[in-house]
């Protein structure tokens, strides 16, 4: 029975009933002690005394509470009333990616900015020894400022310490079973499952890449790749089938963007994506720009290359913009065109023009592993040439010399020699959002989303915060993202803003700071449209008096 309006648990008002599962009812509530408006899940009754049932329940709350990341969702407290616990979450607004799909496929970008954003939830959840199991579109809520949340850790399972994992052992244990389960049957969602899944066998991290590579091409194309006429009709199509070719479905995909599906969707879990995190550099590659109109650029016969900028380059035209407001040149300058190199189907982001302006470095999908690295080519040349030791590279940029290439791979900065040899990591950095190397040889970053911009000399010392101290999150500055040196190399730009993404805040904008810790001054207003990425954005400037 739904409780009523006005019901207290605990500090908890239930104000109505947003939805039930197949283990317990949602109801909006309000904290009394803090003054905000929750989301408060409860047990249904007719599992109170279901001792499986319970502790699956309870092992939601621990598993979520252990994480701390914007794609999971956040939980809040737990508690118990006249036998029926409940747990207490962050109340979202949007809906679930389900009933977004009632509505048909998602666009191209939503599906690569969303598809990002849970593979790196994921990924921090891997990070934990906890895997889902039952990932599907009913587990992922859409929020109305753009974010994925992955929600429903009840079937997730907590594998060994982190302290005795080894590789690919984390959560890999043998599912147990009780006597309501029988053995060998693991509980989760048909169409999602992964073919181990079914097989009752062992289950790792991998299980959720097969299960995301289900979403992901139902997000791509509106149907489920698995989806049979019974339950066991699925599941042997799970074990033995393939799913359509995605070029059938309702849009044109890439070479690139399919073969990762295709990765994901292995039978066997070697043959998978290893980890949440290679997918999601893999997916980085491609979010922010049309993989399907790069794929139709790079094979237009006769015509120049040109393919959209993901991510950073859209980012700086805005900042290239401010630079050039503050430093007009005197005299027009020389204007040069050349080809990118590029094989069919090759999508091409993040661009990065070294200080001579005799190299380009992008970043674009490997075309064995379909994981990016990072592309080395001449202006003068029409072949580029992959760079090794930058797998899941992203958002490259230059020495002053350019002799080395700072970016972003595997949750940390790291830099490697043009010339060759092993790349060095300098610090960590979960989901870096750009940085720059400048005359003074010091380099700034982002080092995720939701941080301030931070410095480190080329040699891994010398670290510290330069902006951190600005980060708010009461409709504040809640990320500081694509640093920019000026030619002085004390002096910086960089993009500072929210992700409420609020057209009246006074916050939003284009910043100058000082590696020497001086205060950073707004120069222009500037606000993004964006989903998961501010890096993929459009501006409106505003230039202040």
């Amino acid at each position: 029975m739904s409780l009523a309006a006005g019901t207290k648990l605990g500090p908890y008002e239930i104000q109505a009933l947003l939805g039930a599962g197949g283990m317990g009812e949602v109801y909006r509530a309000r904290d009394a002690r803090l003054g905000r408006d929750v989301a408060l899940k409860v047990v249904l009754e007719s599992f109170a005394g279901q001792s499986e049932r319970l502790n699956r329940f309870e092992q939601e709350a621990r598993a979520v509470a252990a994480l701390n990341h914007p794609n999971i969702l956040a939980i809040h407290d737990i508690g118990e009333q006249n036998g029926a616990p409940y747990i207490v979450s962050e109340l979202l607004e949007g809906e679930s990616l389900r009933a977004s799909l009632e509505r048909g496929p998602l666009a191209l970008r939503k599906t690569l900015d969303y598809g990002v954003q849970i593979a790196q939830g994921l990924a921090a959840a891997h990070e934990k020894g906890i895997v889902h199991r039952d990932l599907k579109p009913e587990n992922i809520f859409l929020t109305k400022d753009g974010r994925a949340k992955i929600l429903d850790f009840g079937l997730a399972k907590l594998a060994q310490p982190a302290s005795q994992l080894t590789g690919m052992q984390a959560a890999s244990d043998v599912t147990r079973t009780s006597s309501h389960t029988a053995v060998g049957v693991v509980v989760g969602t048909a169409s999602y499952m992964a073919p181990e899944q079914v097989r009752g066998e062992a289950v790792d991290a991998r299980t959720d890449i097969f299960a995301f590579g289900a979403v992901l091409y139902e997000m791509l194309s509106g149907v489920r790749a698995f989806r049979r006429e019974t339950t066991a009709e699925t599941m042997t199509a799970v074990l033995k089938d393939e799913p359509p070719e995605l070029s059938g479905s309702v849009r044109t995909v890439s070479v690139t963007l399919d073969r990762i599906v295709r990765r994901c969707l292995e039978k066997r879990p070697e043959e998978r994506f290893q980890s949440a995190r290679d997918l999601s550099f893999a997916l980085s590659a491609l979010s922010g720009s049309d993989t399907s109109a790069a794929a139709r650029a790079v094979n237009a016969p006769g015509k120049m290359r040109w393919l959209p900028w993901a991510g950073v380059g859209l980012a700086m035209v805005a900042v290239a913009a401010v630079t050039w407001f503050l430093a007009r040149p005197s005299e027009p300058r020389a204007r040069m065109q050349f080809s990118l190199a590029g094989s069919e189907g090759m999508s091409i982001s993040q661009m990065a023009l070294s200080p001579d302006g005799a190299w380009l470095a992008f970043v674009s999908p490997e075309e064995n592993t379909g994981l990016p690295v990072i592309y080395l080519q001449r202006i003068d040349s029409p072949n580029a040439k992959a760079l090794p030791g930058t797998q899941g590279a992203s958002y490259p940029f230059w020495s002053p010399d350019a002799a080395f290439l700072g970016f972003f791979a595997n949750g940390k900065l790291e830099k490697v020699a043009v010339a060759g040899g092993a790349a060095q990591i300098l610090a960590s950095a979960f989901a870096g959002r750009g940085g720059s190397w400048g005359k003074q040889n010091v380099i700034i970053y982002a080092p995720d989303p939701s941080s301030g911009i931070r410095r480190i000399n080329p040699d891994g010392s010398g670290a510290g915060d330069l902006t951190q101290k600005l980060i708010s999150t009461n409709r504040g500055q809640e990320t500081h993202r694509w640093p920019l040196f000026l030619p002085d190399g004390k002096h910086f730009l960089y993009w500072a803003g929210n992700f409420a993404n609020d057209k009246n805040d006074k916050v939003s904008g284009i910043y100058f700071g000082s590696i020497d810790g001086a205060a950073p001054t707004l120069v222009v207003f500037c606000h993004s449209s964006f989903g998961y990425d501010p890096g993929t954005f459009t501006t409106r400037a505003t230039r202040r008096t």
